[in-house]
């Protein structure tokens, strides 16, 4: 690899995230809403009576339990077999899929630049703190993936690969939701980052993830000039292209065009809302125009996603 490469890759992560971000990133943890548990032990404790250090309870001993449980000191003193109880430590499985369609690539402040930021906290997090972590991008496929990470020192790799991550192809949910389902093993948190845009039926992309398997949580990502087209300067007869599909739309803007455009926005993410409500999964939506900090160590905290 030249020097410059070198240099461009390292700009890169830099950029993802800085030291004194960092610094506050240590102090947090991603949560679950459900009681999830894994198949290593990590920092992660779940509710699950088990083997480990930290004692919980006891309960009667019943014929057949594990003998090596029984508190034989206890049973000097009563004359009656008690056995004791411990919390399992558990670690938690951390899915992060990032949006890298077209429509992603655009905006200002860009979306997937947004995104691969909150990702690579997301992904920082998870791994300082011992849980199995997997990143994915995605677009009409899942177009790469970094699966089973754990400990601080995929850390680099994780960032390069957020870093090389570019806006590709167009939007097929359905497929990508599919694809995770089928790829991801055993209970987790997922959380998908996207625009939502594509024009796939997004009820029926996140069946594949509904269930007590997974907790979910979309983190939709909108540009202020999605907000607000005003905010763009586009204005008069004009003649637009979908980024993704290339298809033609010949539009008049006018101030009744953009409040309409404003109800449509505001419908489909309400449907959104409402799907994710029914299927017992969190929507979360954020402008590019917030600050990052302030969208991961105040807005996902206050949402539960991270503490």
């Amino acid at each position: 690899m030249s020097q410059a490469s070198q240099t461009d890759r390292n700009a890169g992560k830099q950029e993802l995230l800085d030291p004194q971000f960092v610094r506050q990133l240590d102090r947090l943890d991603v949560l679950s809403r459900k009681i999830l548990t894994g198949k290593l032990q990590g920092e992660r404790r779940s509710k699950r009576k088990g083997q480990s250090v930290e004692f919980a309870d006891y309960r009667n001993y019943v014929a057949g339990d594990d003998l090596r449980f029984i508190d034989w000191n206890l049973y000097a003193r009563l004359d009656k077999l008690f056995l004791r109880l411990f919390m399992e430590e558990q670690d938690l499985s951390v899915a992060v899929a990032v949006d890298v369609s077209k429509s992603m690539d655009w905006g200002d402040p860009n979306k997937l630049d947004y995104a691969r930021r909150v990702a690579a906290a997301l992904g920082y997090i998870g791994l300082t703190h011992y849980n199995r972590v997997s990143i994915f991008s995605f677009a009409d496929t899942i177009v790469d993936q970094m699966i089973n990470m754990r400990g601080r020192r995929p850390i680099p790799q994780m960032l390069d690969f957020l870093s090389g991550q570019v806006g590709q192809g167009g939007g097929d949910l359905s497929a990508v939701c599919r694809r995770l389902a089928l790829t991801l093993r055993g209970k987790g948190v997922v959380i998908i980052l996207s625009d939502f845009l594509d024009k796939s039926d997004v009820n029926a992309a996140l069946r594949y993830l509904a269930g007590d398997l997974h907790d979910v949580y979309l983190l939709q990502l909108l540009a202020p000039q999605e907000m607000d087209p005003s905010k763009g300067g586009i204005v008069g007869d004009l003649r637009l292209q979908d980024i993704e599909d290339h298809s033609f739309a010949e539009v008049s803007v006018s101030r009744a065009l953009i409040n309409r455009y404003k109800e449509n926005l505001h419908n489909h993410c309400d449907e959104l809302r409402r799907i994710c409500l029914k299927r017992n999964m969190i929507y979360m939506q954020a402008e590019t125009s917030v600050p990052f900090d302030t969208l991961v160590l105040q807005y996902l905290r206050q949402r539960g996603l991270v503490g």
